[in-house]
């Protein structure tokens, strides 16, 4: 009897073909970039196109605010502590406060400008918060920059400059802005009074600053108390990169950077577990 023929081996099964990336993973490489540059146009538009004047305001309003107080305190003393043009003393202790709070201040409403845009997936929290940091720090250095490169030009500064100090002092007002605006966004949406308490809070802090004095000119009590402020630390450092004999040595870079990481990381921490209960709040 003839042997039947031997079945043919199962044929193996080909293997799925890998799979492939979807047809937009190169557009959405930088998605968040993107994003971000359209909210910051965003906020152009509406925050400076629908104004009279527009980006004028924000020149405007430091430069008024510092001749009233080179005016003002030319009628009650002699001379500044350091140099002897009021407009620069004021305009070096003025500019770094200025550039934080408008920074802190942006950053802590971030959530509540792009909330209706926070709904779509695509834009995140951190998103929101970015784009405002940049609008804001790009305006403050440029604005800072046209208005101390004036003033030189108006009082014939012929002083040498140092520009590290200059741009350790506008990266650390930059950075603490952030870390204290991040956390100010995180609880003002979780507790709604805290805006205002912050704002009462915050008061003092114009005159707690280093924008009237120097760190020197405060009996020991001041001095022990006043240092635990940042924001003196930072007119400190920058006043060192216009008066060349000024060397501030309580100022501490470390001790700024330290505080402004704890207090973003403490905000992120905050926005990255709570933000969908404050944008549904």
């Amino acid at each position: 009897m003839a042997s039947q023929p031997a079945d043919p081996p199962p044929s193996l099964s080909p293997a799925p073909p890998p799979a492939l990336p979807p047809a937009d993973a190169a557009r959405r490489r930088f998605a968040t970039l993107r994003t971000v540059l359209a909210l910051v146009l965003r906020e152009m538009s509406t925050r400076y196109g629908r104004t009279p004047g527009g980006y004028a305001w924000s020149i405007l309003e430091p430069l008024g605010a510092i001749l009233v107080l080179s005016i003002g305190f030319s009628l009650l003393i002699r001379t500044p502590s350091l140099g002897h043009s009021f407009l620069l003393f004021y305009a070096t202790g003025y500019l770094p406060f200025d550039m934080y709070q408008s920074i802190s201040n942006a950053v802590a409403r971030a959530i509540n400008f792009s909330r209706p845009l926070l709904l779509y997936p695509a834009v995140t929290w951190l998103d929101a918060v970015l784009a405002r940091f940049l609008l804001n720090s790009l305006t403050s250095v440029v604005v800072s920059v046209l208005l101390l490169g004036g003033i030189l030009a108006v009082i014939g500064h012929r002083a040498t400059l140092d520009m590290v100090p200059m741009v350790e002092a506008t990266g650390l007002a930059m950075i603490l802005g952030l870390g204290v605006g991040t956390l100010n966004c995180a609880l003002s949406g979780l507790f709604p009074i805290w805006e205002v308490a912050w704002s009462i809070i915050t008061r003092p802090l114009f005159l707690a600053s280093g924008i009237l004095y120097i760190y020197e000119d405060l009996p020991e009590i001041a001095r022990t108390i006043l240092w635990f402020n940042p924001l003196m630390h930072i007119s400190g450092i920058m006043r060192s990169g216009f008066y060349p004999t000024y060397v501030a040595t309580y100022a501490s870079p470390l001790y700024v950077l330290g505080v402004s990481l704890v207090l973003m990381a403490l905000g992120q921490v905050l926005l990255g577990r709570y933000h969908r209960e404050i944008l549904n709040a």
